[in-house]
């Protein structure tokens, strides 16, 4: 079953939804889950939408499958039963679940598409990752493709597919390369977004069903009412 609105302004945009899966487009202000700032988390409000959607007494089930920044849009998979939850965190581990992402940078990319490979260490009182040398303790390597989707006059449009999930790692990589995504203050761009957001969205997954074994791609439309966005979106959406 796929939904393309929501029923009230505090209900989860559902891309996709069946008896085992739900998946929702975050809006950027959103955490995945619940932490220090005592926010309400998304898992929280997609499992009171499923109890009032579907009649459910008390609390149902959500399993969270994978996270996104806070102030990153986009795709988020949840699950509805634990044997399904089960087999997604397999998926996840096995590396069979791909994410694609579209980012809106300063300046242009060298290469029209390449590979970015660094070692990460993230600082945990700064909530930051930085670039560093090759055998500094703590440090991880992150493995990130990306291409060139188009330009406007100002800014690039890049898809990018993380290969590693690293701490911010497609913010401080594209960071490094020179390409800061817009918005991103911690990373180095100029200002921020009026409404915090950065211009990094989760556009697609790519995986397979966890019970019917069936390839599945969704599909995330970009924040809608930002100009930028919807620039990218009409002249660069694949056919």
């Amino acid at each position: 079953m796929t939904r393309s609105n929501t029923d009230s302004d505090t209900d989860p945009e559902v891309l996709y939804e069946d008896n085992h899966l739900i998946v929702v487009n975050k809006r950027a202000s959103d955490i995945v889950q619940g932490d220090k700032t005592g926010d309400d988390p998304l898992s929280e409000t997609v499992a009171n939408y499923l109890a009032r959607i579907h009649k459910k007494p008390g609390k149902a089930f959500i399993g969270v499958t994978h996270r996104i920044d806070r102030p990153v849009s986009g795709v988020v998979l949840f699950t509805k039963t634990s044997k399904a939850l089960s087999r997604m965190n397999q998926s996840f581990r096995d590396k069979k679940v791909r994410k694609t992402y579209w980012a809106v940078v300063k300046n242009r990319p060298e290469q029209m598409e390449g590979e970015l490979r660094h070692y990460l260490r993230k600082n945990q009182k700064q909530n930051k990752s930085y670039v560093v040398k090759a055998g500094t303790p703590d440090a991880k390597e992150a493995v990130t493709r990306y291409r060139v989707l188009g330009h406007s006059d100002t800014y690039t449009l890049l898809e990018v597919e993380p290969v590693t999930g690293r701490h911010h790692q497609i913010r401080v990589q594209l960071a490094h390369m020179g390409c800061p995504i817009k918005g991103d203050l911690k990373y180095g761009f100029n200002r921020s977004n009026n409404d915090a957001s950065i211009h990094l969205h989760a556009r697609t997954i790519n995986f397979e069903h966890p019970v019917r074994n069936e390839p599945m791609t969704i599909t995330a439309p970009v924040p809608a009412g930002d100009p930028v966005w919807s620039f990218f979106e009409s002249q660069f959406t694949e056919a």
